[in-house]
């Protein structure tokens, strides 16, 4: 067996948030786009999903156009089928992640960030897969008090804790 691992650095726009997972059927694209549309009406976003038969198309939807063709150039520099691309503003991924996840073709999520993102590839005679993915950077330390309240403070300043 003849394998390489590649990593795929992955550009998508600034002020975007990414989900990147595995799914496996052809309404992937359009279920996505409708948990997303139904869980945060006023986000921005672009959904791409990666065929791994028949025309192996790159399927598209969402409601910014350059949101969409983000997750196109996500899913060109990845290669892999059965792969799909979240591109999210106005919105976080906490705010859709369970429902994608209980979206009935997905099968997996790798990742939910707006960190610097590189995708780990394997490509052999067939093509290309995910391995995982590297999310941002190294630890650098240990929290103190005074980071533990600046977190404390962030969650309740953006809503996410009372």
């Amino acid at each position: 067996m003849n394998v390489e691992i590649h990593d795929v650095r992955i550009e998508y726009p600034e002020g975007s948030n990414i989900i990147i997972g595995q799914t496996h059927f052809i309404k992937t694209a359009e279920d996505l786009y409708e948990v997303i549309a139904t869980a945060v009406p006023q986000a921005r976003f672009g959904v791409a999903f990666t065929e791994a038969s028949g025309p192996c198309l790159i399927r598209t939807e969402g409601n910014d156009e350059e949101l969409v063709q983000g997750c196109v150039q996500v899913l060109k520099a990845i290669g892999a089928g059965h792969v799909f691309c979240v591109l999210l503003r106005d919105a976080y991924p906490i705010n859709v992640l369970n429902q994608i996840k209980n979206c009935p073709e997905v099968c997996r999520i790798y990742c939910a960030t707006a960190n610097p993102l590189q995708v780990v590839v394997a490509s052999t005679l067939q093509g290309w897969g995910i391995l995982g993915v590297i999310d941002g950077l190294p630890p650098k330390g240990v929290e103190t008090d005074e980071d533990r309240q600046e977190r404390r403070d962030l969650l309740r300043r953006i809503g996410y804790k009372r």
